[in-house]
């Protein structure tokens, strides 16, 4: 699983080879998603699918290989199994033949380390009959539900879902608003959106699109303009915004002509504190002052793209970052979620993106290691804020909002 291609709920089904895990998402789903056979190991890689429960709103299912899985070809499919374990809002273990053992505890380990809820499928229940005492051990002893399902009869469908939707955290599926306490009905906000060569050919950017949806769902007026046309359109209609969002690029000449009393920030400002580390990133963004020459910088991207010679993560932020310190640094770019090279602590300074195609729990699991070892994280709005001399002003909306 290289990338959270998709900002939803992902649910995780994990248990050993042959337990059934991919019959339980196929009749969860109504969908032949993976495919199912007598042998042990049919699913080698995650295998991933959107899914919408009635009521409650799209998820993704991932079917992941066997947890007990053998051989060098087998550990790297483990591999590939547990390293969805810190990307997922809720898992699901699975077994089969009433067996529980060092592999189903790893897993619980896992998601308790992890704080994601979890619950227990005893599958097959047609052809092996549950375990009542087992069942009730764990229960009690894990303070998680347990279900019996098999898939001839399909009976406990709807008991999943209903499982499902009430175990998922409300900070997984809430769709918080991002500009919410900042604005109120019928305020103007100005979206200031250039088009480069980074935009797609005749669509916006992702955390443009969702900034301006997010102004509709809070009845605000919303007026999006190019950075070219924004100081002649203040100065000849004398329209005050209530609130400036714009492309972090555009931080340094936007600051010179929008007035001190209206706030202003950008978009990936917004998703970090709409879905990132916000308060670390508060802390670590100052530390750019504090590279030397030789650090090491990791810039975490989320989504596979065509490089241009003006990408912002591999060569922008590099270039503002060496203007600012005057230091010669070094930089690894990782896509995705895809490993990190080395230690964490080989690092200096770790750059997330807005993270527009990920889930919070994505972000925060990703930035954990650097946290926890103590290495500054910061996103591509604070950083460049920072380097353009602006990171106070451009993070004022949300601190000052905070200790109101």
């Amino acid at each position: 699983m290289s990338t959270g291609k998709e900002n939803k709920i992902h649910i995780g089904i994990y248990g050993r080879r042959n337990v059934g895990k991919s019959s339980l998402i196929n009749n969860i789903t109504g969908q032949e998603i993976s495919i199912v056979a007598d042998y042990k190991g049919t699913t080698t890689d995650p295998v991933k699918r959107s899914y919408e429960i009635l009521g409650f709103g799209p998820v993704i299912f991932i079917d992941t290989a066997g947890i007990d899985d053998e051989g060098d070809m087998g550990k790297l499919r483990t591999g590939k199994t547990i390293k969805t374990l810190d990307t997922v809002d809720l898992g699901i273990i699975v077994i089969a033949d009433n067996e529980f053992g060092r592999y189903e505890e790893m897993l619980i380990d896992k998601f308790s380390g992890f704080d994601t809820p979890f619950f227990f499928i005893f599958n097959k229940a047609d052809i092996v009959a549950p375990d009542k005492n087992l069942m009730s051990e764990l229960q009690a002893k894990y303070n998680a539900p347990v279900l019996e399902f098999s898939s001839l009869t399909e009976k406990n469908n709807e008991i999943i879902l209903n499982k499902i939707t009430s175990l998922i955290p409300d900070s997984s599926h809430r769709q918080n608003s991002m500009i919410g306490g900042l604005v109120e009905p019928d305020d103007i906000v100005l979206l200031i959106t250039p088009i480069d060569t980074e935009a797609p050919a005749g669509r916006m950017i992702l955390p443009q699109v969702q900034a301006i949806r997010d102004t509709l769902d809070n009845d605000c007026v919303s007026i999006i303009l190019k950075e070219n046309a924004v100081e002649s359109f203040l100065q000849k209609t004398g329209i005050k915004p209530k609130l400036v969002i714009t492309d972090s690029q555009m931080f340094g000449k936007v600051d010179k002509f929008i007035p001190e009393d209206i706030m202003l920030t950008g978009f990936s400002v917004l998703l970090a504190k709409h879905k990132g580390d916000f308060e670390n990133y508060l802390l670590g963004t100052p530390e750019v002052s504090k590279l030397k020459r030789g650090d090491k910088i990791l810039i975490l991207e989320s989504c596979s793209h065509h490089v241009a010679c003006d990408d912002i993560g591999r060569y922008k932020i590099p270039n503002w970052i060496n203007n600012y310190t005057s230091e010669e640094l070094e930089y690894t770019v990782v896509t995705g979620l895809d490993a990190v090279p080395g230690k964490i602590t080989d690092y200096a300074l770790v750059v997330q993106c807005g993270g527009c195609v990920l889930t919070k729990k994505q972000i925060i699991s990703r930035l954990r290691p650097a946290v926890e070892a103590g290495v500054p994280v910061t996103n591509y709005g604070m950083l460049i804020a920072y380097v353009h001399g602006i990171f106070d002003r451009a993070v004022a909306p949300f601190v000052n909002n905070s200790k109101k």
